[in-house]
């Protein structure tokens, strides 16, 4: 099996990666180009507020990002569809056929626990380039984050359980699929039934049957026993084909069968139906054969809160495999990212759009711990200021954005799926319960530094004020934006 951390799959067959971007970025990117935008921009890509019943969010996508920057390029079959589109002028043209990424970008690693307006990523680069790559990194991290933040819930609802994705048949694409059966390992799924991220990511594999195996032969027991024999040292036996507990006992009598062969049946699984009481009844009908380690592993359109209401009333379920709620976030498909432009060459920005205001500057975010290392909070603060203070008890504060390109070119191998993962576990080992409750989750406290609040209101406040003075003046509102040089 491959290695986690050495594998890696081939880049999503992008031939054109600079087409995959909306419209805009590139009227934009010809604009800035014609008018002799060019100087240094960086954009901050956050989450302003969090779905239904989301305390955290777990970072993702970022491994697609770095790739898809390093890849960025305009080739002769690209540019050709940009002239038969008749909206771009020839020099803008020429120029994109030459140009690559040559920016850098901070970063927070794959499987870092973050949280609402927290910038997880920054990019900085010539304008052009900054903005025009704004499609993709949202794409991939807004959807990567998603599941990633899903599985861990189902994780988290399964208090120790094994929990396995069969989510492949049901996500918005094959590519999804992928993304999903990686981000769910991340969060500490226990294996998946896509084989080919089986082959791709080094995951464990899980399967068991399908209803249509069982009856395409003409008695129940005859379909488990032949699969026994096909696979004595991994079965499980669906047995809700016809009638769950009259199939527990076709399985139970496979069970002892095997076991008089030396074999062990690894267990039966329950797929529909009232999963807390016909798994009550399957175990009393296991048990009473003598199998008492034949495991029952419960589907069929379960989330993260039927896992977590199945494990509360004590059923007896050793396993669960969760697909389609989990793998298209049923509860919450979609995350409110923005990426928006936080400072022009040496001028800080930000938005004022109600409902949408941006923090100015680039930035880095601490994260507090207390004396037993458990989070007490997070500063976003400007990237050159010192950390803040830890208070008397606490530990020394985290950094949690680091430098993961420059010029265009990524400064490490990336850090494999188990090292995500065992961040992951560490980030939410440390994280208050109430944070992390599945149903109205408490608020964990993110603060601005007094500096970026200060420059923050500041920016406001004159933003406003040049604003009234030129409709005072009769002029159109709106604040006037000169570049200055940098001190």
């Amino acid at each position: 099996m491959p290695s986690r951390d050495n594998w890696k799959v081939p880049f999503s067959g992008l031939s054109e990666p600079g087409l995959v971007t909306d419209l805009y970025e590139l009227t934009m990117a010809q604009t800035y180009f014609q008018h002799g935008m060019s100087s240094r921009a960086t954009f901050s890509l956050f989450i302003r507020s969090y779905p239904p019943n989301r305390g955290y969010f777990v970072a993702a996508g970022l491994e697609d990002v770095l790739r898809y920057l390093e890849e960025w390029r305009f080739p002769e079959e690209s540019i050709d569809y940009l002239v038969s589109t008749r909206m771009f002028h020839g020099d803008f043209l020429e120029y994109l056929s030459g140009v690559r990424f040559t920016g850098d970008v901070w970063a927070m690693p794959e499987g870092r626990v973050f949280f609402s307006d927290e910038p997880v990523l920054e990019v900085s680069g010539p304008v052009v380039e900054a903005q025009a790559v704004e499609s993709y990194v949202i794409n991939q991290v807004n959807l990567q984050t998603m599941m990633a933040t899903k599985a861990s819930r189902c994780v988290r609802a399964g208090q120790g359980r094994p929990i396995v994705d069969f989510s492949l048949r049901r996500t918005q694409g094959v590519d999804a699929a992928m993304k999903v059966a990686r981000c769910s390992y991340i969060a500490g799924f226990q294996a998946t039934s896509n084989v080919m991220a089986g082959k791709a990511y080094g995951m464990p594999l899980a399967g068991t049957m399908a209803h249509s195996f069982v009856s395409s032969y003409e008695h129940e027991v005859d379909a488990f026993r032949a699969y026994a024999e096909s696979f004595p040292d991994r079965a499980i036996l669906l047995i809700d084909t016809y009638d769950t507990v009259a199939g527990a006992r076709n399985a139970a009598l496979v069970g002892n069968e095997m076991k008089a062969r030396g074999r062990a049946l690894d267990g039966v699984r329950l797929d529909s139906g009232d999963l807390e009481s016909l798994s009550r009844e399957v175990r009393a009908v296991l048990d009473d054969a003598e199998l008492p380690d034949v495991r029952i592993v419960a589907s069929g359109g379960l989330d993260e809160l039927d896992v977590d209401n199945l494990v509360g009333r004590g059923a007896p379920i050793d396993a669960f495999g969760v697909g389609t709620k989990m793998g298209v976030s049923a509860d919450a498909p979609w995350t409110d990212m923005a990426y928006k432009l936080v400072q022009y060459g040496c001028r800080p920005v930000l938005k004022l759009s109600t409902g949408k205001v941006s923090v100015p500057g680039e930035k880095q975010v601490f994260r507090l711990r207390d004396a037993a290392g458990s989070l007490a909070g997070d500063v976003i603060a400007l990237r050159d200021e010192d950390e803040p203070s830890a208070g008397a008890e606490g530990l020394p504060p985290e950094p949690l954005l680091r430098k993961v390109m420059q010029g265009g070119r990524t400064m490490e191998e990336a850090p494999g799926l188990d090292e995500a993962r065992e961040l992951l576990c560490r980030d939410l080992e440390a994280l208050d319960d109430g944070v992390m409750a599945l149903r109205d989750p408490a608020v964990y406290p993110v603060h601005l530094s007094p500096r970026l609040d200060r420059l923050r209101v500041d920016m406001e406040v004159s933003l406003a004020a040049e604003s009234a003075d030129r409709v005072a003046a009769g002029g159109t509102p709106g604040p006037v934006c000169e570049a200055r040089p940098c001190e």
